[in-house]
């Protein structure tokens, strides 16, 4: 069943014969458990289990991990799904019976005879996990040829595009959707050889009220849902001589994009991605860090002003776009609470083409500024008009993690290779409090660094907040500032911010502030890093490389970064002032939720 969650109860084990293996296994758990505990493996594709998100996918509609049960007695074995079936006591199973491989190999065909034969053209191609399949069971060709689905492709969107024929039914982004991320925007939809998953009644994407979190993107084993990639409009500004093109790079970026080039996961490659970006022809290279150290001096302000005057509480962090839009859909009745600050990419983008222009002498007109980003939100989060400077937008163009690696490649550049460079100023400045906005409980625990500072006057010695750090959905602490006791709460995945935000509503917890990030774990979990394929390890892993390049910061509060107190003094005058107001704040609106 898709989302359920096995529990072991009963904690006693019991005799099972797998390949002639004699074991004894936990009770209760499946056949595919038990073959990866006797480390035999067994090919799947819709199967995929999430411990760390609580996410089971278990539809066993691919049925790609078939094996034989042996009967002797009656000598009538049987085929099974293993990702479904329980083990019981005395069973014998063969996963590597002809019977059972012969299983496996037409149900991937009967996929296949039903799949575009467009890998070469395909965004996902290398990295489909179907492919992979194929070439793991030796499929060099397709017995059966006939009709195919030919359902048109949903571009409607700025962030995601659905291409139903690609869908193969194995319903992991419907549980990622539903039952992690309780969106409730993808189902079932048509039976038998035309069903796929989709919105209710296949709407467009742009009127249903997804998020564009990504996450259903990071899940799909095949090229059914991907991001707008916009790699092309890249090469086209960086080839326009009258333009002046610059591009800002997302804290999560650091600890993930090495892996697109071979290195481990959590890999940290700053300095060679700036000089990547250098050599790729962009006119200056800045850290979306600066932004992040901007959106604290505003966001910590304006915690400080609601607690000193009485303003509403708990204060909610807006730093994540998908979070910002399953607000407006799922609880319009709660608008007034969340931060008014931009994102810092957005507030950076604002800055570019007000006060760095006019200290460059640029035409706002000509500057184009492109984020890289680890989100697929971001690109929907740009085109908002809400969040646009005298017509213009604040950023230009959106990539995400996936499509700066292939931008790299197409342009012959050897990552690992590379020297390291430094960001460009001004604008190039930043803290380790902006480093951690990649990780969940970072943005919270950089606004506490400030704030705690601004409200006692004290220096704060000790910076590391670890009652807020962890990789807990749902978390709650306390912070202690001077004679005053801060409750917090920080969610990670929506399902999670669902259930603080009905805490609020209802009023059965009170806070002070709340984080709450879309992606399970945080921004390095993004929509648009490079697929983890279910391993959240990989995950821990960036998110370790966050803290090391906290740790390794000079300068670690955001309010002491001496190139934001320059803005200031030069432009902005004081953090939630008149101007802050006019360049950095913004507002939410009621969303439809269909």
């Amino acid at each position: 069943m898709a989302g359920s969650q096995k529990t072991h109860e009963d904690k006693k084990t019991i005799n099972v014969i797998i390949n002639d293996q004699h074991l004894q296994v936990p009770y209760g758990i499946s056949i595919l458990e038990a073959s990866t505990e006797a480390g035999v493996r067994i090919p799947t594709l819709c199967h995929l289990d999430l411990h760390d998100i609580k996410m089971v996918n278990q539809t066993a509609s691919c049925r790609v991990c078939m094996v034989e049960l042996v009967d002797s007695k009656n000598n009538r074995n049987k085929l099974v799904p293993a990702c479904v079936t329980t083990i019981t006591d005395g069973m014998i199973i063969r996963t590597d019976t002809l019977r059972s491989i012969t299983a496996r190999r037409t149900s991937v065909e009967l996929l296949l005879s039903n799949h575009p034969n467009e890998c070469f053209t395909c965004p996902k191609n290398t990295d489909c996990e179907l492919q992979a399949l194929a070439a793991e069971l030796g499929i060099r060709k397709i017995r059966w040829e006939g009709e195919r689905m030919n359902y048109p492709k949903d571009i409607s969107s700025d962030a995601l595009v659905k291409d139903s024929n690609k869908c193969i039914y194995c319903r992991r982004c419907e549980t990622m959707c539903n039952e992690v991320q309780t969106c409730g925007i993808l189902s079932g939809i048509s039976r038998g050889f035309n069903a796929f998953v989709g919105p209710a009644f296949n709407i467009p994407m742009v009127e249903s009220s997804c998020t564009y979190c990504g996450q259903c993107v990071q899940v799909c084993p095949t090229a059914a849902l991907t991001e707008v990639n916009h790699s092309d409009k890249v090469w086209e500004a960086l080839n326009d001589p009258d333009k002046h093109v610059i591009v800002q790079t997302a804290p999560a970026i650091r600890v993930a994009l090495g892996e697109l080039f071979g290195m481990d996961p959590g890999t940290i490659v700053t300095g060679k991605m700036v000089t990547a970006l250098k050599r790729l022809g962009f006119d200056a290279v800045f850290d979306t860090d600066f932004g992040a150290d901007l959106t604290i001096m505003e966001e910590a302000s304006e915690l400080i002003y609601r607690i000193q005057n009485n303003g509403t509480l708990p204060i909610l962090t807006s730093c994540c776009p998908a979070w910002v839009k399953f607000i407006e859909h799922q609880f319009p009745e709660l608008l007034k609470i969340p931060s008014t600050c931009k994102s810092p990419h957005i507030m950076f983008g604002t800055i570019a083409k007000t006060y760095y222009a006019k200290k460059n002498g640029i035409d706002p007109d000509n500057i184009v500024v492109v984020s890289i980003m680890p989100c697929i939100a971001k690109k929907a989060e740009a085109k908002r008009p809400e969040l646009t400077k005298d017509e213009h937008n604040n950023v230009d163009i959106v990539v995400t993690t996936r499509e700066l690696g292939a931008i790299i490649k197409e342009a012959g550049i050897k990552f690992e290779d590379l020297p390291e460079s430094e960001y460009d100023r001004p604008l190039g400045e930043t803290t380790g409090a902006s480093v951690i906005f990649g990780t969940t409980g970072g943005v919270i625990e950089a606004a506490i660094r400030t704030a705690h500072e601004w409200i006692t006057g004290k220096e704060l010695e000790n910076v590391e907040f670890n009652q807020l750090r962890g990789s807990d959905g749902l978390r709650k602490a306390t912070v202690q500032i001077g004679d005053k006791e801060l409750k917090i709460g920080i969610a990670s995945g929506l399902g999670n911010a669902r259930a603080l935000l009905e805490e609020i509503r209802e009023e059965k917890d009170k806070y002070d502030a709340i984080e709450i990030m879309a992606c399970p774990g945080g921004c390095i979990a993004g929509g648009g890093q490079p697929y983890h394929h279910g391993n959240y390890e990989i995950v821990k892993k960036r998110q370790d490389a966050i803290y090391e390049e906290d740790r390794n910061k000079k300068l670690r509060k955001s309010h002491e970064n001496p190139e934001i107190l320059k803005l200031y003094k030069e432009y902005i005058g004081e953090p939630y002032g008149e101007t802050a107001h006019k360049l950095l704040h913004t507002h939410y609106e009621e969303r439809e939720r269909i």
